[in-house]
């Protein structure tokens, strides 16, 4: 018997399709989830494996009629293609559905890999039918053209237990962490946005009640705290604002943490309010660069001033705000990194902000909107059918040392070294590169970490 049998999530394989997550955040994935749940309205058995979490049982590749592999990013996207590859060389005759947002910008690359269908987002719907041999819309259907789908309660009967994901750190306490949506897309268009060329500028809202009975199910499978993962939590605030008073209402000891843009975090001070009355642990914001030349090439709608200024908003009122960085782009300079760091040390973000995102070197994906910026056009080379991105090298050679020094070092460190210490790694490093002095950092400088609420897998796209 094998592994498949032993397995009681799997049931009867006659017939069934299987959606597979390759790289998910460290998360109990979203859209798998609600994609199980059009399939199985449709009539289907379905089941749920995330790779990240367990292997792929053989007994489920030799069973199934139908396979969906989910690339909602860049990561999930390159794992995905050996995946594919994989079964239509063993099961060459099935149905294997690619689905996501990375999806229609790389259909070519997915069906080389062995995708016989290549669907955008918000195509939930589609995949069931496809799923069912009954065909489907596989249009490209961008912007206001998305779908609007009547969203199902997600269907997490065959995911992996919540104890296999990432749990949340807060007073010393691991917590086991649910994942959901409240909205899909958003109504920005910041150009280094993998959303935009997608969306472009739309947005898709989950019902409050479907939002608040996945919230439900997570909660009695064991969930203390719950991500939202909206790509920005006050898109509509109104909706933000009830999924959040419907939240604390039916789990008053359920903590929760979202991600906002820093003009909506200033825009919204009175809903900053209600996030700090409630169990919000953190709020993560993508500040991306505290250099406005990089902001206004990246069009975030936030200046560098408008970034500390959220960091005090939040502050004052006791929340935490985890920014996210991409610390080197074309505009980026040596000396200008080094600003960066101490832009970190005075705003006492050290010990928040996760090493990796210190390091990390802009992603040219297909479709980008940055490569129309005259600037990208001059440093960006051929696209990179391997990397699924356009490789860029910087017009100084100083920066792009730095970057791949500090990458190399943050992987040397691994896990073993506090923020402060890979913080003052990293500093020493730039410090070095611009021929400035190093100011002695010392752990002591920075906040007690387990006075930070964070989640235990440190994530990037």
């Amino acid at each position: 018997m094998d592994a498949c049998a032993l397995d009681p999530r799997l049931g009867t394989l006659a017939g069934m399709v299987v959606i597979l997550s390759t790289y998910e955040l460290g998360r109990p994935a979203f859209g798998p989830a609600l994609a199980a749940a059009w399939t199985r309205d449709a009539g289907l058995e379905v089941r749920l494996i995330d790779l990240s979490r367990e292997p792929l049982p053989p007994g489920l590749v030799a069973a199934a009629s139908s396979f969906a592999v989910h690339v909602p990013m860049h990561a999930a996207t390159r794992l995905a293609g050996p995946v594919l590859s994989r079964l239509r060389d063993e099961r060459p005759e099935t149905t294997r559905i690619a689905f996501g947002l990375y999806a229609p910008l790389n259909a070519d690359w997915l069906r080389r890999h062995g995708a016989t269908h290549v669907l955008g987002v918000e195509a939930e719907a589609t995949l069931a039918t496809l799923a069912a041999g009954k065909g489907g819309d596989e249009r490209d259907l961008r912007g206001t053209q998305v779908p609007r789908l009547a969203f199902p309660v997600p269907d997490r009967s065959t995911q992996p237990p919540l104890s296999a994901y990432a749990r949340l750190n807060i007073g010393g306490e691991r917590r086991l962490a649910g994942y959901t949506e409240a909205s899909r897309g958003c109504l920005h268009t910041c150009t280094h946005c993998p959303i935009v060329p997608i969306y472009q500028g739309s947005m898709r809202v989950v019902p409050v009640e479907t939002v608040l009975a996945d919230v439900a199910q997570q909660v009695a499978a064991g969930a203390q705290h719950i991500t939202f993962g909206d790509p920005d939590f006050f898109n509509g605030p109104t909706h933000a604002r009830r999924v959040i008073e419907g939240l604390t209402s039916r789990h008053p000891d359920v903590s929760y943490d979202v991600t906002i843009k820093v003009e909506h975090l200033l825009a919204h001070r009175d809903l900053l309010n209600r996030l700090a009355g409630t169990r919000c642990a953190f709020v993560t914001s993508a500040v991306e660069a505290f250099d406005d030349e990089v902001l206004a090439h990246l069009q975030k709608g936030h200046t560098a001033d408008d970034a500390r200024r959220a960091v005090a908003a939040c502050r004052d009122r006791g929340l935490a705000l985890v920014p996210t960085f991409v610390a080197f782009t074309p505009w980026t300079t040596v000396t200008g990194h080094v600003a960066f760091l101490e832009a970190i040390r005075a705003l006492d973000l050290v010990d928040v902000v996760a090493p990796v995102q210190l390091a990390l070197r802009l992603l040219l994906p297909s479709g980008s909107a940055l490569l129309a910026d005259p600037d990208v056009q001059r440093v960006a080379f051929v696209f990179d059918r391997d990397a699924l991105a356009y490789p860029w090298t910087h017009a100084d050679p100083a920066v792009d040392r730095l970057q791949e020094q500090s990458m190399a070092w943050l992987g040397q460190q691994g896990r073993r070294a506090s923020r402060a210490t890979a913080y003052a790694g990293l500093r020493r490093m730039a410090d070095e590169a611009a021929g400035t002095a190093f100011d002695a950092f010392t752990p002591g400088d920075a906040l007690v970490r387990a006075a930070v609420p964070y989640l235990d897998e440190p994530w990037y796209c």
